[in-house]
């Protein structure tokens, strides 16, 4: 108690101020977290992560993310190459690969990724036509991925996937796509049955070869034939008639 009596006002504040000025001079970073720093305006450079010092009053720290950022495109009504009207929305995965740039090339890299994300969105959809843009899906994106990634390089931002989440199309586009969808089903159905009536037509003539060199095979078809209707449950009676019977009797009535 006589210790601290016996210090002075003045030198009691000077140490508090002492430690105030330490404590805003020691900055801790997270592992994905970089500092930048300025000092009296001008660039020092990125630092941390873990334990930075700064001189209060004379550095300014700004905390950059380094993580990836996942930006929602907001739905865009775009009109296609072949003039069909469309919703479209996406998803941006970004990071910022260089902090510096990020910071001193771009006001709000956030913001202006994702207005530069909206109109390029636009833009590439507006050169693709509906059919590539629904079956090559994955073509599109790359190259969604390709100009954002460009465009973003001077920021210091890495652009690693861009995705259409969902295309939406007029009522009467739906319509139109399901009647050519029917017409293509009614196509390959009428194809299939065509090649396999070609088939059998080929395995006739095969079978229609075979039976001419071979007369008796002709008898042996009939008797297969018979066999197979007597053994169904049914009030027919079939009675075979020998073929040799009926060639000599059409023989015998062309001699006469």
């Amino acid at each position: 108690m006589s210790l601290i009596s016996g210090i002075s006002p003045a030198f009691f504040f000077l140490i508090i101020f002492l430690i105030i000025i330490a404590a805003s001079s020691i900055k801790i970073l997270r592992e994905y977290e970089r500092g930048v720093v300025f000092r009296l305006g001008r660039l020092i450079g990125a630092k941390g992560p873990g334990i930075i010092f700064i001189i209060p009053g004379v550095d300014k720290l700004l905390r950059i993310s380094l993580r990836t950022v996942v930006l929602e495109i907001p739905p865009q009504e775009v009109i296609t190459r072949d003039n069909i009207s469309i919703t479209v929305n996406a998803v941006v995965y970004f990071r910022v690969v260089d902090p510096n740039k990020a910071v001193v090339e771009i006001e709000n890299y956030l913001y202006a990724t994702s207005q530069l994300a909206q109109t390029t969105l636009r833009s590439i959809i507006g050169q693709s036509q509906l059919d590539e843009l629904l079956s090559e899906r994955e073509k599109i994106n790359l190259k969604l991925q390709d100009v954002l990634d460009i465009q973003t390089d001077p920021w210091g931002i890495k652009v690693s996937l861009v995705e259409t989440k969902q295309v939406d199309l007029p009522a009467e586009m739906q319509r139109a796509i399901a009647r050519q969808a029917e017409a293509e089903r009614e196509r390959r159905a009428k194809v299939i049955h065509a090649d396999g009536e070609a088939q059998a037509a080929e395995k006739l003539a095969e079978a229609a070869n075979i039976i001419s060199v071979y007369p008796a095979a002709i008898h042996l078809r009939f008797l297969q034939t018979l066999s197979k209707v007597s053994a169904e449950k049914n009030s027919t009676m079939i009675i075979p008639l020998p073929i040799d019977l009926l060639t000599a009797l059409l023989e015998k009535k062309r001699r006469e």
